[in-house]
């Protein structure tokens, strides 16, 4: 199999992103991280993956198309209304030790796409959120590979299409307005820890700790809600609590922002 399998008629509508890295660990670690549900936790979200062709994974209720540890993985969720989604990856030894990992995603659309579907905004969503979680996984498999990881993920209630509803959640976790990327500072909520920025752009923010990935997301870019999905890697993350915690912290009411 390769990226362009089950490619669609002449008149579907096609989406593709493709991207390449080079990784710091052998190619099991990287496998590891990408194949299953103990290393999606670590930089993506929860996701378990039947390993076998044929297999299943929680991905939109995906099936595994190719199961060739630790070098080759495709999964191809479906839809009603002619779409479905398509997730690869390849993962070649490098010098050094290291890894080459080529990922794939590639979207076929032969129903009907009209303004409720918004593709636009879905494409444009999808190219930045791939390159965001393709950055934790280097963060991950550079500071925490390999560790236990906790998933906690929160987000606010409604839709938000000001951008400086995201300005002041950046202000409130003590981000300067002039930050960049290797800055280090004191994050405020909700106990005090020391950070490094890891990235920083309109639609994200991404922090590093001791033992934490802190995700934060926009929403106004695509009139959804703000959100964040952290991954802990303390012995001591408690899932429920942690999740109580960031969620009760995302929420405050907007006077005591």
């Amino acid at each position: 199999m390769n990226d362009d399998e089950g490619a669609a008629p002449t008149m579907a509508r096609e989406f593709r992103v493709r991207r390449q890295q080079d990784l710091p660990v052998a190619p099991q670690r990287v496998w590891d991280a990408v194949a299953t549900a103990a290393g999606n936790l670590g930089w993506l979200y929860p996701m378990e993956i039947e390993p076998r062709v044929g297999g299943k994974a929680t991905r939109g209720d995906a099936t595994v198309l190719t199961w060739e540890p630790p070098h080759h993985l495709a999964l191809r969720a479906t839809q009603d209304g002619g779409f479905s989604n398509t997730l690869s990856y390849r993962v070649e030894p490098a010098d050094g030790g290291t890894s080459h990992l080529r990922m794939g995603i590639h979207w076929v659309h032969t129903g009907v796409v009209d303004d409720a579907w918004n593709w636009d905004g879905k494409t444009d969503a999808a190219e930045k959120y791939v390159d965001f979680h393709q950055h934790a996984l280097t963060e991950y498999l550079r500071h925490f590979a390999g560790r236990p990881a906790v998933y906690v993920q929160a987000h606010r209630p409604e839709p938000t299409a000001d951008p400086a509803d995201f300005a002041a959640l950046r202000r409130r976790l003590g981000l300067a307005d002039d930050a960049a990327v290797g800055d280090r500072f004191t994050l405020l909520a909700p106990e005090p820890v020391e950070v490094t920025v890891d990235w920083l752009s309109a639609d994200f923010v991404g922090l590093r700790g001791p033992d934490a990935l802190y995700r934060f997301f926009n929403g106004s870019t695509w009139n959804v809600p703000i959100r964040l999905g952290h991954h802990l890697f303390a012995e001591d993350a408690d899932e429920q609590r942690a999740t109580g915690t960031w969620s009760a912290w995302l929420n405050e009411p907007a006077r005591e922002r």
